[in-house]
């Protein structure tokens, strides 16, 4: 069958959900790709006070970001970060965490579990779209015992995937990225974005993949794949010498914090199956023009999807898995006690290297613009 399939698969997995500060919508489609690798994570009520949005993006195969969807909001709220309001603190730890349980006899048995293996009991299909359900985000607590087997010595997956993330608390947002995926913030109508795709070329990411012992060919890390950070892809994290986040490959986030206010609109959390075919501020204004003609915030992220759908694929673009989250904010933009408030960091102090991506049409170009603690340059 190879890469792409002779006919698009069409067929969409959309929900809605809303609470008193809150309404989201979301959609994904399989599209051309022979395989759906995207999973995701829409927890309207993580805690009374917090909500949870993640989109994962997986290549090599389908585990690894289904198994982020499964667990990452989980550890979390496990953290000791989360407890006292250090959201970022606790994103950061969760994301590494994700690489630390799925080595061992304990990971090769989840991911084993997640596999592309029909269930002949469910009827579960290869390329089922997967995501967790609030109801059963909480299951019994489970401290990921070790376990001894025939697979203890399981190093992880070879294969991996992109993780960008959403944490709104009152109105404080924290968001968390590894890879190509991407995290864009309305804002009066001018698109911001959240995050920074994280490619080899990048001057901070090609220095720490040769520190790492690694080599940069075609884009690619080792020749290989086109993302400096990802979950997974542990082949590429095996330098004894090194933490985790000086691997040539890491699951190293960059965490962003914004204060919300009134004049922002909405959040979008997509796969680059939707950014490859539309910028930043492209999404934005196409979402402003069907927002409030559409009955539901998942009907307008189904028709993002059908107007990135390409006609074939001999051009590429528009041909890959497609994940797209939509979240609106209710004015007025509640406040709450925010513990970490204090977190909220200055823009010219965060994520310095993000002016070096390309995509012009992507540009915040006024330098005098205000931005919400925003990466600059996408």
């Amino acid at each position: 069958m190879g890469v792409y399939l002779s006919t698009p698969k069409t067929e969409k997995l959309s929900e809605d959900g809303e609470n008193d500060k809150l309404k989201f919508g979301l959609s994904s489609m399989q599209g051309w790709r022979a395989s759906m690798e995207d999973a995701h994570s829409a927890l309207l009520d993580l805690d009374k006070d917090t909500s949870f949005f993640g989109v994962f993006d997986g290549h090599g195969g389908k585990v690894v970001a289904k198994f982020c969807a499964k667990y990452l909001h989980r550890e979390v709220m496990k953290s000791e970060g989360y407890s006292v309001g250090e959201l970022g603190t606790a994103l950061n730890k969760a994301f590494f965490r994700m690489d630390e349980m799925m080595r061992g006899q304990r990971g090769w048995r989840e991911l084993q579990s997640l596999g592309d293996k029909v269930n002949q009991f469910t009827g579960m299909i290869e390329g089922l779209i997967w995501s967790p359900k609030g109801s059963h985000s909480n299951d019994q607590h489970d401290d990921w015992a070790f376990e001894e087997g025939p697979h203890s010595d399981f190093s992880g997956p070879t294969c991996g995937c992109t993780a960008c993330v959403a944490i709104l608390r009152n109105s404080q947002l924290v968001v968390a990225n590894a890879g190509d995926s991407r995290c864009v913030i309305s804002r009066n109508g001018q698109a911001y974005n959240l995050s920074r795709d994280h490619k080899p070329e990048l001057e901070a990411e090609r220095e720490r993949i040769l520190k790492a012992g690694g080599y940069i060919q075609m884009g690619r890390v080792n020749g290989t794949i086109n993302l400096s950070r990802a979950i997974g892809d542990m082949e590429f994290k095996q330098n004894k010498f090194l933490t985790p986040d000086k691997q040539m490959l890491t699951a190293n986030p960059d965490i962003n914090t914004v204060e919300l206010c009134d004049d922002d609109d909405f959040l979008v959390l997509a796969c680059d199956g939707i950014w490859d075919c539309m910028s930043s501020q492209q999404l934005v204004d196409f979402i402003h023009e069907h927002i409030n003609t559409e009955s539901s915030l998942s009907a307008v992220c189904e028709k993002v999807l059908d107007r990135c759908l390409a006609p074939s694929t001999l051009g590429g673009e528009g041909c890959d898995n497609m994940t797209m989250i939509l979240v609106q904010f209710k004015k007025p933009i509640y406040h709450g006690n925010d513990a970490s408030s204090g977190e909220q960091s200055a823009v010219e102090d965060k994520n310095a290297n993000a002016g070096e991506q390309s995509a012009a049409e992507d540009k915040n170009a006024s330098a005098g613009r205000q931005s919400p603690g925003v990466i600059e340059g996408l």
